[in-house]
């Protein structure tokens, strides 16, 4: 069970490796958009691999207790909530206006507002 122990190790240092890469790009990124999506992506891949890695592991108390139950609980529940809070946090600075970075090039949410294919949240 060692070959297991070392697999799970490795597999927690690549996903605390995302994890640095993600906060990394929270850093570098020029707008929210950007920063929410990076950190959306990068730490949902670091948090799924980094609990997979203490599945592993934790091999030995599989029999002790229910691990990969729990291991598949939390990363349903990470692959559930990420994506959908970023949206909502995305198109929250969205309709309150926070400005898009001089290098966006693409605004298609604007562009369906403007065809009316989704209406602006007004004030209700």
């Amino acid at each position: 069970m060692e070959i297991m122990k070392l697999v799970g190790a490795i597999m927690l240092l690549m996903g605390s490796f995302s994890l640095l890469i993600s906060a990394i790009g929270l850093l570098r990124m020029p707008d929210v958009y950007n920063r929410v999506q990076t950190g959306t992506k990068a730490s949902t891949l670091g948090a799924i691999v980094s609990f997979i890695g203490v599945g592993l592991y934790k091999y030995d108390a599989w029999s002790d207790g229910n691990w990969i139950g729990r291991v598949i609980i939390l990363i349903i529940f990470i692959l559930l909530t990420n994506p959908v809070s970023s949206h909502v946090l995305m198109r929250a600075a969205y309709f309150m206006k926070v400005p898009l970075s001089k290098l966006t090039k693409v605004d298609k949410l604007k562009e369906d507002i403007d065809n009316n294919v989704i209406k602006e949240p007004g004030n209700e």
